[in-house]
């Protein structure tokens, strides 16, 4: 892949994760109950998620693809436990 392609790749995909990123703070500041805080806490987690992802196909370290699957566990348990508590059945 020429660099010219691989570099405008890399600048798509960061904005389309910072687009993400701000949908979800909006969400996350305007949300008018908990649950929707909750649902834009897990997109923020999702996306940090996708850029370890992008940052190990960057830079070509399978390390942080373990560190990505560990995280996305770890805030989906984050996240149950949260529904759960706010639902009253914790």
């Amino acid at each position: 892949m020429p660099y010219e392609i691989y570099g405008l790749t890399v600048y798509v995909y960061v904005g389309l994760i910072m687009l993400g990123v701000l949908f979800s703070l909006v969400r996350f500041v305007a949300g008018p109950s908990a649950p929707d805080r909750v649902v834009a806490t897990d997109i923020l987690t999702t996306i940090t998620t996708v850029v370890l992802v992008v940052l190990a196909l960057f830079f070509k370290r399978q390390i942080y693809l373990d560190v990505a699957l560990v995280y996305a566990v770890l805030a989906f348990t984050a996240v149950v436990a949260i529904a759960r508590f706010l639902e009253g059945g914790l």
